[in-house]
């Protein structure tokens, strides 16, 4: 019976703890703290205080029974492990450990859980390494939480004194304990997987996007980066993305401006924004966060953040891509990724139109070189042939002669629409 009201009270406690996680979740600051690839080291020190502190929650959240507590503390640590690796792991455990054996709770379980925290926590994190390429499913997740909590009774059997009380507390707490907490840790672990699952679908949006895009602006860049073609492609991406202005450059002045701001950001005027210029040198998308760093010279420009992404012509910056919006810092990383990959599209259609249009002057230089070559020797036979006609029938060589000048007349025609 006492081990069936300690579940329920887990069980129910962890609930709220679900949901705190549930929408720390949905914050965009721990959604890229989530998603990025390469994490910085302050990035790794915050997750440790994040999961340090859901450690130090579940503790709070704990249930006294025989002069301990049975806990959610290792839900939050084994997943800042799991999640963030070693450093994050270890951090983190180290957090909701000294709290736990600092607090004046601690009865003769104290030493004891502060040393099965840490190690959980460290434990998971060496077990992230094994993941660092793949995905983390939630029963292994649930595999692991109960791996670590029957660790964790362990220990408390090993350390806590006196043996006997710590032997009627295991009986109690082991299962209650293993079976809540695994499956708190797998639930974390769905939570997360739906952060991945949701930029996955918007980065699949996004490809359909850029490719809508790519295909509509292809008549028009065929012909080269120009005003027409800049302003039929800004105004092509302006109607089908909600940014507040799009423009494209050159690596002097504005070809096209569409949305806030056109009043004016005027056609043909040289370019402003530091960020432009940055892009334009290193070859790379820049994002300005600010009013001052777009450096917009009219007081009342609305624009107040934007991504600038360089197009590029065999290796060689011929222009910008300029994503506004009216907000400061608004640029996601989603706007990042869109721009990068229209730039590129756009890159790889202005090179195709200038190799196509090459190719046709090619065609045309070699026409002309044969033509140079032919038609010497042609006019030269075909003299010779009428002069030979006319002795027989002056009515034939007229026609040869009504012939030639026809065919030269042509000839020439085409050669001039060339």
């Amino acid at each position: 019976m006492m081990t069936f009201h300690i579940l329920v009270n887990l069980a129910s406690r962890l609930g709220v703890f679900v949901i705190i996680a549930f929408l720390l979740s949905q914050t965009s600051t721990f959604k890229k703290l989530i998603l990025k690839k390469e994490v910085s080291l302050g990035e790794k020190i915050i997750l440790s205080i994040i999961f340090g502190s859901f450690g130090i929650l579940g503790t709070y959240m704990g249930i006294p029974i025989y002069g301990a507590l049975a806990n959610s503390r290792a839900v939050g640590v084994i997943i800042g492990g799991l999640l963030g690796g070693p450093f994050v792991g270890a951090l983190s455990g180290l957090i909701a450990a000294f709290h736990r054996w600092g607090i004046d709770i601690g009865g003769f379980t104290a030493i004891a859980c502060s040393v099965s925290t840490f190690t959980e926590a460290t434990l998971a994190g060496l077990i992230h390494r094994r993941f660092e390429n793949g995905k983390i499913h939630w029963w292994f997740g649930f595999a692991v939480g109960t791996s670590m909590e029957l660790l964790q009774m362990i220990i408390i059997l090993t350390i806590a004194k006196p043996f006997s009380a710590a032997w009627e507390l295991v009986k109690v707490i082991w299962f209650p304990m293993t079976f809540v907490n695994s499956c708190g840790i797998a639930i974390f672990i769905l939570i997360i997987d739906n952060i991945f699952k949701e930029q996955e679908r918007v980065g699949a949006l996004q490809a359909q996007l850029s490719l809508d895009i790519a295909s509509k602006t292809l008549p028009y860049l065929r012909k080269g980066l120009n005003e027409l073609s800049a302003y039929k492609t800004a105004k092509i991406i302006y109607n089908k993305t909600d940014f507040d202005a799009v423009a494209i450059t050159d690596i002097e002045k504005i070809l096209a401006h569409v949305g806030r701001g056109e009043d004016h950001h005027k056609v043909g005027s040289y370019l402003m924004t530091k960020t432009t210029k940055n892009a334009i040198d290193s070859k790379n998308y820049k994002v300005a966060i600010s009013r001052e760093e777009i450096n917009c010279e009219e007081p009342s420009c609305p624009l107040s953040s934007a991504v600038v992404a360089p197009l590029l012509e065999c290796d060689k910056v011929i222009g910008c891509l300029k994503l506004y919006r009216i907000r400061p810092n608004s640029i996601s990383s989603i706007d990042i990724k869109l721009a990068q990959g229209l730039a590129h599209m756009f890159s790889t259609q202005l090179e195709l139109a200038k190799a196509e249009n090459q190719a046709k002057l090619l065609a045309i230089a070699e026409r002309r070189a044969l033509q140079a070559q032919i038609n010497p020797h042609f006019l030269f036979n075909a003299l010779n042939t009428i002069i030979s006609v006319s002795r027989k029938n002056s009515d034939n060589a007229r026609q040869l002669l009504i012939d030639l000048s026809q065919f030269f007349r042509k000839n020439l025609s085409a050669g001039m629409e060339l």
